[in-house]
């Protein structure tokens, strides 16, 4: 499987959703495999279950095999040459979906191989329909271009007989099990529900018909949901056995896992695409407190007989000049006990500015998010374009307005 995570955030999964204000994203684990164009690779130690799982399980299969008879115990190593020409291919489907994404100006933070393939974090949602379909298409493509290439590779290669070289055996096996893998997972991929590539298809076609990116979310990501119950529901009629009474537990079991996350990611994707369609209405002129400047000497508890005298939720700090220097911390005002208000400073429970902590008034949607992510801080300063203090901007106001609109 193969997963694009576009912010928010393609393929198998997409759950990706712009980090709460003032946050940003878990840099995760995994080891470093290089940069190709530019992208850090990640292998997750999740990936090494996978391996030796495939290297265990082919090896056995292929035990009572002209292969295996030729190779014994050296049956596994074969089995692990699969499992990294596998992980190969997903990373290719990986980078196809990255590359494009690039292409298009997406800023792509990297690709993650993990057990259940692979992920591209984009961290941009594609700004079209087309760029839409270009980026979740991409991956798909060169898994069945793989898929063509190594099936002609194994159609030169000539027939085998009890006389054939050990090589020859070992390279039919691999390039038969590679071509049949990428056609696996490029099939697989297109299946049209989120989060898998053929849901942001889907996506990509519903929006530009509707012109209505989260028209073409919510069919997609429906759509992913019902693909899960039909996944379940054949692996059960499937895995009957022949009297039709009972089903293979290990088929099932197995398709419930994919099931699961084909439903989880769907519901997911939904739930990320109706967060962000909040985000172009964060305003920051809208969600900007009052606030009342004062100098850094005065008592707290006069500070706050100030700032409810004027309908005020935050206080400012500013030197003689008038010139704004910190931001009174709500939270330490709350931990302030009221019978030392009128002893304490209101200097000592501020936070200085600092550079990049200051915002505008006419700042909105993504711009704001980027804003903040920058200099993560609890309270902004917020100014009229010709620079006059208009309030201070809570962190805490804009994620409540973020998630819960």
């Amino acid at each position: 499987m193969s997963d694009t995570n576009p912010n928010e955030g393609e393929s198998t999964g997409h759950p990706e959703q712009s980090p709460p204000p003032g946050g940003g994203r878990p840099s995760g684990g995994g080891l470093a495999m290089g940069r190709p164009f530019g992208i850090p690779i990640v292998v997750s130690p999740t990936w090494f279950l996978i391996a030796a799982f495939i290297t265990f399980y082919f090896g056995d299969q292929f035990k009572n095999t002209r292969l295996g008879d030729r190779l014994g115990e050296g049956r596994y190593l074969v089995a692990f040459g699969f499992a990294l020409l596998l992980y190969l291919s997903v990373l290719l489907h990986e980078l196809a979906h990255s590359v494009v994404a690039k292409h298009f100006g997406l800023p792509v933070r990297r690709i993650v191989i993990y057990f259940l393939g692979g992920v591209s974090e984009i961290e941009r949602e594609p700004e079209s329909p087309g760029q839409e379909f270009a980026v979740a298409i991409a991956g798909p493509a060169l898994s069945f271009t793989l898929a063509a290439a190594f099936w002609g590779i194994w159609e030169a290669l000539p027939s085998t007989s009890d006389q054939s070289s050990t090589g020859l055996l070992v390279a039919i096996y691999l390039v038969f099990a590679v071509w049949t893998a990428n056609l696996v997972v490029g099939v697989f991929n297109m299946l049209p529900g989120l989060p898998l590539d053929g849901g942001r298809v889907l996506r990509s076609v519903v929006w530009a018909v509707t012109k209505k990116s989260m028209s073409g979310t919510v069919a997609a990501a429906w759509s992913g949901r019902g693909l899960a119950v039909v996944v379940l529901l054949v692996s059960i009629w499937q895995g009957r056995d022949q009297n039709g009474a009972g089903a293979d537990l290990y088929t099932i079991m197995w398709a419930a896992f994919i099931a699961s996350f084909i439903w989880i990611g769907a519901s997911q994707s939904l739930t990320v695409a109706k967060l962000r369609d909040r985000i172009p209405r964060l305003q920051v002129r809208s969600l900007t407190r009052r606030a009342i400047p004062v100098t850094a000497d005065l008592p707290l508890a006069e500070a706050l007989r100030r700032a409810a005298a004027a309908g005020a939720r935050a206080v400012v700090i500013v030197d003689h000049d008038g010139r704004p220097t910190g931001i009174v911390h709500e939270a330490s005002v709350t931990a302030t006990p009221p019978e030392r208000h009128p002893w304490v400073q209101v200097g000592a429970l501020s936070r200085a500015l600092r550079p990049g902590m200051t915002l505008t008034t006419d700042l909105s949607g993504e711009r704001l998010l980027t804003a903040l992510r920058a200099v993560p801080a609890p309270e902004y300063l917020v100014t009229e374009p010709g620079g006059s203090i208009f309030g201070v901007l809570a962190a805490a106001d804009v994620e409540h307005a973020f998630l819960h609109g």
